[in-house]
């Protein structure tokens, strides 16, 4: 249960994988689909995170694919350059209170300097263990979506929950053949970043 997701994007109608890569990959698959049978209703996902991806199937394949420029790319034609971009620097809103802002200004290199410190302090913090809980929490989203319904739904939840890898992957195998490949990879990664992870529940 260890193998890395690949895709960037993954696409099911019903409990059927019916495309897995690019988002225009995915988008023409799911547009073909749909135009084949209309009341498919297919769900996309972000195949790491199991963020789900809306898609606008209206007009022609090359209509949906258009659509998928990011806005980024679409409006920086027409939109001021902030920051240092060419150093990875990109400025954005921060709202914070009057005493956090009187604070970060009293700092040596001022208020963005202070602020980039204390993100990398934070991010050295949380390390592993941040990576650990955002796969963990990946496994469940795309679960809470597509499996609930599956037998032992909850003591998968349950196993997974408590890094029990071994059981977790037992109790997902009566699954649908597709939605529960996609768990276990996902979940492969997120147990081979958990720390001390039991062997039994």
């Amino acid at each position: 249960m260890t193998e890395p997701v690949q895709a960037h994007y993954i696409a099911f109608a019903g409990k059927r994988r019916i495309a897995q890569g690019t988002l225009a990959e995915v988008a023409l698959a799911v547009k073909a689909q749909v135009d084949l049978d209309p009341a498919v209703l297919p769900l996309v996902f972000d195949a790491q995170t199991s963020a789900p991806r809306e898609l606008d199937l209206r007009g022609t394949p090359a209509d949906v694919a258009a659509r998928l420029v990011p806005p980024a790319q679409a409006s920086a034609a027409t939109e001021p350059v902030r920051g240092r971009p060419r150093l990875g620097v990109v400025a954005r809103e921060v709202t914070l209170l009057p005493r956090h802002w009187d604070w970060l200004a009293a700092q040596p290199g001022g208020a963005s300097v202070a602020l980039r410190k204390l993100v990398e302090d934070a991010r050295r913090a949380d390390g592993r263990l941040g990576e650990a809980r955002l796969a963990r929490d990946a496994v469940y989203s795309f679960m809470a979506a597509m499996a609930g319904a599956e037998p032992d739904y909850d003591e998968a939840a349950r196993a997974l929950f408590a890094g029990n890898a071994a059981t977790f992957a037992g109790l997902i195998q009566a699954w649908s053949a597709d939605v529960r490949d996609h768990v276990a990879r996902l979940a492969g990664h997120a147990f081979s970043l958990a720390p001390d992870t039991p062997e039994e529940a």
